[in-house]
């Protein structure tokens, strides 16, 4: 069995890029590390691959994304287009998948860092900025999503969040909704937060009361349970607004369930405009966050922050606007 760069990791208690620095000499590692990393190198009989690692220092001419969850429909399209307008600016990429699991992100990171790639778009929010700071020292560009301010070698994509919830919220107040519910979405992810005090806000903007609010989990299970717990809420919301499309979906199946009609009798609407949104029955009133707009500009970002003399990141702003489908319509008369 062929030992790898991680093995020599894993037994020496350091992480891969560690490794890497010791036998590339590249970095800073103290003297100790140095002589615990290359003596365990020697015990387990570690024999790098020359041919790798010349084609890793010369050709550097590819970009990583870093996902959350390659499942949730809201991806595979900002994948798609990163792949294609990296295809477009002369780069491969690669992909890594977190699972909204910190030490896959962990892993992830080095991985990219083995590979030597000029820019990452980081999709996820479970990334330590120990690690990211360790791109930027290395003069990896970094892209982030909703994550970070601008830094050397760190782009910015800004949903605007905001707009597209006030978005939603305003069309089911004009329709006559004012018991509108919110479902959320993981806590501690930011762009759920920027959601969810969005929502908040624009209901005190109205003069409504906010809530209920109930827990999700981005995907259709937590949405399905969350619709089966607002079928039986009395007095029962008129509308609810879900996380996102995965969520809304599970949301209405679990109020049909308990035979509740959208939109006859609850009003239903999700984020992202995923596909989901269309093959929805109803179709989904969602909000549209142009993602194949968004993997094309993750990649611009990174061309221009590793092919510039100037290495100051930019922030970059992603608009939102509101499309109408069948899940929404007039409040039910109490």
């Amino acid at each position: 069995m062929n030992v790898t760069i991680r093995d020599v990791a894993t037994a020496a208690g350091v992480s891969t890029a560690t490794v890497s620095n010791v036998l590339n000499k590249t970095g800073k590692v103290g003297t100790k590390t140095q002589r615990h990393v290359l003596s365990t190198v020697k015990r387990l009989g570690y024999v790098p691959d020359v041919h790798a690692r010349r084609l890793a220092s010369t050709n550097r001419r590819t970009l990583g994304i870093i996902v959350s969850d390659i499942e949730n429909p809201f991806f595979p399209e900002v994948i798609k287009s990163f792949e294609a307008r990296a295809q477009q600016l002369g780069y491969d990429a690669i992909l890594s998948d977190t699972n909204y699991d910190p030490r896959r992100t962990q892993r992830a990171a080095e991985r990219m860092m083995e590979h030597k790639v000029r820019g990452v778009a980081i999709m996820t929010s479970e990334i330590s900025m120990k690690l990211v700071h360790e791109l930027a020292r290395r003069k990896i560009a970094v892209t982030f999503l909703d994550l970070a301010p601008v830094r050397e070698y760190m782009s910015s994509l800004r949903i605007d969040y905001e707009s597209g919830i006030k978005q939603i919220v305003r069309h089911l107040h004009s329709i006559g909704h004012r018991r509108i519910a919110f479902v959320a979405g993981r806590t501690g992810l930011k762009s759920n937060t920027f959601r969810l005090d969005a929502y908040d806000r624009c209901m005190r903007e109205l003069s409504l009361q906010p809530g209920p609010v109930l827990p999700g989990n981005l995907q259709f299970d937590g949405g399905l349970e969350a619709g089966i717990a607002i079928a039986q809420l009395r007095p029962r919301p008129t509308a609810v607004v879900a996380i996102n499309d995965l969520t809304a979906i599970g949301v209405i199946k679990g109020l049909l369930q308990f035979g509740c009609r959208v939109p006859e009798d609850i009003s239903v609407t999700g984020f992202d405009k995923t596909r989901l949104a269309d093959y929805s029955n109803p179709s989904l009133t969602t909000v549209d966050i142009h993602r194949d707009l968004l993997g094309c500009m993750a990649a611009d970002a990174l061309h221009e922050l590793s092919g510039s003399g100037n290495p100051r990141g930019k922030e970059y702003r992603v608009s939102a606007e509101l499309v109408i489908g069948a899940s929404s319509g007039p409040a039910v008369r109490a």
